[in-house]
């Protein structure tokens, strides 16, 4: 489980001015951010946009396409399921219906007592493994409904 610090824009700026030299520096800026602060708060986006001459479209274009990069903080525990077609093929579409259900939430949301944010991931390369999934970085594999059950329990 990850600790982040509040927005600061102080901080936003520091991890900015510390990447903005370097060639593509949009996604090694838009990661830092969201390692320091959980995601990449709005308020960074026009910092983004002055310091690398792009718009700040252009910035949100970036930050909206990617799938990894988040506008609000996760919850305590981020579950990832994989979504790809050998998971799918082994399971996995009943298990997703089944965590969101239990979890009351829809992809990208996290449960009202924020306990644990739900992602899709298309592919962990655990392909022979499936259904595969995620809960604070460690994989786990051949998932069903019950070990699922299990985890969120204790993740709670």
């Amino acid at each position: 489980m990850a600790t982040y610090e509040a927005w600061s824009e102080a901080r936003g700026a520091e991890i900015i001015a510390a990447h903005a030299d370097q060639q593509g520096a949009t996604l090694p800026i838009l990661h830092a951010l969201q390692d320091m602060f959980g995601c990449v708060p709005a308020q960074a986006v026009p910092m983004i946009a002055r310091a690398l001459n792009l718009t700040r479209a252009e910035v949100h274009g970036i930050v909206s396409f990617y799938h990894d990069f988040r506008s609000e903080p996760p919850g305590r525990h981020v579950l990832r399921l994989c979504r790809a077609e050998a998971c799918q093929s082994l399971g996995a579409d009943a298990v997703a219906a089944h965590v969101r259900r239990r979890l009351g939430v829809d992809w990208h949301g996290t449960t009202a007592d924020g306990a644990v944010t739900l992602e899709p991931v298309f592919c962990f390369g655990l392909c022979a493994v499936g259904p595969a999934a995620m809960l604070d970085g460690a994989p786990l594999a051949r998932m069903d409904d019950a070990k699922l059950d299990t985890l969120l329990e204790r993740a709670r």
